[in-house]
């Protein structure tokens, strides 16, 4: 990609998106194009053509996605299958007919079986069951690694799908009911140091295992990812191996859930207990990603978990006082 590029970052105001525009400006690509949902509803598969015949975008950044975590899945199952598949047929069909000369596709750690070995190399994709709860999304995401997949057979194409990790940094989405567990612990354990609370309650056992990655090190892969030169993406894109054209950008370490809720109360500054409730779901036992294939091509992330905890939770304090 060159400084004057067309690049397309699909779903820029989101938390994966908007580290992915982060990054592009401080690295001076100068013509990003991004859209609202207001402007441009990514379901609608007549307004994404048109856009794409307006906009002729030479790159694209495929962030945009409905997310949630344990009680979203459960709660709108269809509406996570629904709407992703719609977004994503959407955008991979026009990017196809418009000539984009590459596309990433974003996904999910989820769409690995829920007891598969660890760590999880990208071969182990449609080795046995996946999570229960989080089904839905996760086959929509793997309809999506198929698509880019497929499109690459068929046509030529030069698309490549991204499974990062656990995501988490500015922006993230704090809302108890449909957040994912590092900002759900950030507001809890914050709101119960504000309130002087004597404890702070955690779902489940404490025991199932995750990693996590800021999001502004998932931008930086992802872009190092577009500029690998020709013949090394294209590897990517198209596996002598006839293995999904699939990459896994993690950090490579786990912790527990309740190290990881430790970790936040020392963070946030919180002296409080930290009660389980064992009544409630643990989701996956472990979910760890192998990033052999991308350290292999030169990239590490950068923000260590601590650093990265306290950057999302000035951002988190900052946007609170800011409301």
């Amino acid at each position: 990609m060159s400084p004057e590029s067309r690049i397309y970052v699909a779903g820029h105001a989101g938390l994966v998106g908007s580290a992915f525009v982060r990054t592009l400006q401080q690295q001076g690509y100068r013509n990003i194009l991004t859209r609202t949902r207001a402007e441009l509803d990514l379901t609608d598969q007549r307004a994404v053509g048109r856009f794409f015949d307006e906009a002729s975008p030479e790159y694209v950044f495929l962030a945009a996605a409905k997310v949630g975590g344990i009680v979203a899945n459960n709660s709108f199952p269809a509406e996570f299958i629904a709407t992703n598949l719609a977004i994503q047929s959407n955008v991979i069909s026009q990017a196809r007919r418009c000539d984009v000369r590459r596309l990433l596709f974003l996904g999910s750690s989820c769409i690995y079986p829920r007891d598969c070995p660890q760590p999880i190399r990208e071969e182990y994709l449609l080795t046995g069951p996946l999570e229960p709860t989080n089904r839905p999304y996760a086959i929509a995401k793997i309809a999506g690694v198929e698509m880019c997949w497929a499109y690459n057979r068929q046509y030529g194409t030069q698309y490549l799908a991204a499974m990062p990790t656990n995501l988490y940094g500015p922006g993230d989405n704090y809302d108890l009911q449909t957040s994912h567990v590092l900002p759900a612990l950030i507001r809890k354990v914050h709101t119960a140091k504000v309130n002087r609370a004597p404890e702070v309650t955690l779902w489940g056992t404490g025991t199932p295992r995750r990693e996590f990655l800021y999001t502004d090190d998932l931008a930086e892969a992802g872009v190092f990812l577009m500029n690998l030169p020709d013949a090394e993406f294209s590897t990517l894109a198209a596996r002598p191996d006839g293995q999904a054209p699939l990459v896994n950008i993690g950090c490579g370490e786990d912790l527990t859930i309740l190290e990881l809720a430790e970790l936040v109360r020392e963070v946030v500054g919180y002296s409080g207990a930290l009660v389980l409730d064992r009544s409630k779901p643990d989701g996956t036992p472990q979910k760890l990603l192998s990033i052999d294939r991308i350290a292999a091509l030169g990239w590490r992330p950068r923000t260590s978990l601590k650093a990265g905890i306290a950057l999302a939770y000035a951002d988190y304090v900052g946007r609170t006082a800011a409301a």
